[in-house]
């Protein structure tokens, strides 16, 4: 038996659906790493969404240069993980040492590693918060996703993150039958 619809029908297709929901997981993800608990108190956290193919193409098209100058085969893999993906997050966290002497970045004191171009562990220690909390919001909406340094090392590299950036995790969203994530040649 054929069936013929009798009128044309308004349908959303599954894409499209799936591009509106990456974007929207996406914008609470964002929200999560601003929102996130800082070690100080202190807000340095950054973040950006690439949701546009031009944008998305120079991404690319860097990991894949520091893929071949830097022997990073990682980095080409993970360019075409994210060549597809609707959405990518990207948290940065802004260099702002402690001030607290503590030693925990493996320097005495802060100013000796403002002298040394040192990173703050307190500043590392807050981008890793962000970077889990936007994830988990991710997981939470079934939206697969996955950490990726090879993406913020980009972005750093282009200067998308701002004056004052020192390190970044990029945070690529997929909602596919299959998380392009996993499995990983």
């Amino acid at each position: 038996m054929n069936r013929q619809p009798t009128e044309e029908l308004d349908i959303i297709s599954s894409a499209d659906l799936e591009k509106q929901a990456a974007l929207q997981v996406a914008a609470l993800m964002a929200a999560a790493a601003r929102t996130a608990p800082k070690t100080r108190g202190v807000d340095n956290i950054r973040v950006v969404a690439i949701e546009d193919a031009t944008t998305r193409a120079r991404v690319v098209a860097r990991m894949r240069e520091i893929s071949e100058k830097e022997n990073r085969p990682g980095m080409g893999r993970d360019a075409g993980n994210i060549e597809n993906s609707p959405a990518v997050i990207v948290v940065a966290v802004v260099s702002k040492p402690a001030g607290l002497n503590c030693g925990f970045c493996g320097k005495p004191t802060c100013a000796g590693l403002a002298e040394s171009g040192g990173i703050c562990a307190f500043n590392t220690i807050d981008l890793g918060i962000a970077a889990c909390s936007a994830a988990a919001v991710a997981a939470q909406h079934h939206a697969d996703n996955r950490l990726m340094y090879s993406i913020g090392r980009a972005c750093l590299d282009l200067g998308m993150l701002g004056e004052g950036a020192v390190q970044a995790i990029g945070i690529p969203i997929s909602i596919t039958g299959k998380s392009p994530y996993f499995d990983r040649n």
